[in-house]
């Protein structure tokens, strides 16, 4: 009987999925990959998940390791707190980035005054996708630092290492792998944000359009570009899936 509902689900995920690599021929495909509105859609991905990457590693590396191990009263609130991102409808976020770093905006009019306007920026894309990806690599790091065996960071102190050396030597080698699947899973999901960016960015091609946006656009003036994409983008979530699900298989996620 089990079979029938992996049956059931194999269907309508593998059905659409195989729908989307069937839309467009071999031709559409290589005009796809040459059309401007793919080159530089790709670009603007490549450049704003990567400096978001930056951003996330930066501040959600040290997050992780305090939440990790802190046992202050109110860690409960900031945990909710920062995995409030995962939850929160795409459109809600990029309402909430736009009326705080708007013009108007409490932290935007200041930053107008000295001439930065962030919203409908690359800086906003960037934004808004760590905004929406941090969680994911905060909630893994803070999960791979929490399996380190604590006598092991207590043996090193005791052996002369100060805490920054305890934390290089020890503790980050033995959580890389819970580093790395978080790394992966933030990248995926920053390079597939659409709600957030489309209020908070805007959806103009060469400056803030990423591929998820381009898709939507390209839907009605060029479908199979549109294709294209969509099954690039699904190539690259179905490779990042399986990287995560092949460290976690050999023991490493």
């Amino acid at each position: 009987m089990y079979w029938l509902s992996v049956v059931v689900w194999l269907f309508l995920i593998l059905i659409p999925i195989l729908s989307i690599f069937g839309s467009f021929s071999h031709a559409d495909l290589v005009a796809g990959l040459g059309s401007p509105l793919v080159r530089e859609a790709l670009k603007v991905s490549a450049v704003s998940s990567g400096i978001s990457m930056a951003l996330i590693l930066t501040l959600g590396l040290p997050t992780a390791y305090f939440l990790a191990h802190s046992n202050w009263r109110g860690k409960i609130f900031l945990d909710t707190l920062l995995d409030l991102p995962m939850v929160l409808p795409p459109a809600v976020a990029g309402t909430a980035l736009l009326l705080a770093f708007g013009r108007s905006g409490p932290v935007g009019r200041w930053l107008s005054e000295i001439g930065l306007v962030i919203p409908f920026s690359l800086l906003a894309v960037v934004m808004a996708q760590t905004f929406v990806a941090a969680p994911f690599f905060i909630r893994s790091a803070k999960s791979g630092f929490q399996a380190v065996d604590r006598n092991l960071e207590q043996a090193a102190q005791t052996l002369g290492k100060t805490p920054c050396q305890v934390f290089w030597r020890v503790t980050f080698p033995l959580s890389l792998p819970s580093l790395v699947s978080g790394m992966i899973m933030s990248w995926a999901r920053a390079l597939g944000e659409f709600g957030a960016t489309l209020v908070f960015a805007g959806n103009m091609p060469g400056r803030t359009q990423t591929l998820s946006l381009a898709v939507y656009t390209a839907m009605e003036t060029d479908f199979p570009a549109a294709m294209v994409m969509s099954a690039l983008l699904v190539i690259v979530s179905f490779v990042v899936l399986m990287a995560v699900k092949l460290l976690a298989g050999k023991g490493l996620g």
